[in-house]
């Protein structure tokens, strides 16, 4: 294996390194999020108020298309959050 391929595996190795890290971050807010949507469940429960709100989740989405820099795609943006608030609402039931 001559030096530039070695050189190039290294850095591959680091950007793998820097993905895990990443991941277990976006484990950690995911699991945030939810706790704090569990907590919403109750209160919607108290109160009578059906879990799952269309009008909210647009403004959600709404926002985070607004915020939105790149790389992300929007359509692929949208997908990734209408995964994560279908998993939540599961979870409020």
């Amino acid at each position: 294996m001559d030096k530039e391929t070695r050189s190039e595996l290294k850095k591959l190795k680091e950007k793998r390194r820097s993905i895990d890290l990443l991941d277990q971050k976006l484990l950690m807010l995911l699991n945030q999020r939810l706790r704090v949507v569990l907590e919403i469940g109750k209160i919607k429960k108290r109160i009578g108020k059906k879990t799952y709100d269309p009008d909210r989740e647009r403004e959600v989405l709404e926002k985070l298309k607004l915020k939105n820099k790149g790389p992300v795609k929007e359509q692929d943006l949208t997908k990734i959050y209408k995964a994560i608030m279908k998993v939540c609402r599961k979870s409020q039931i």
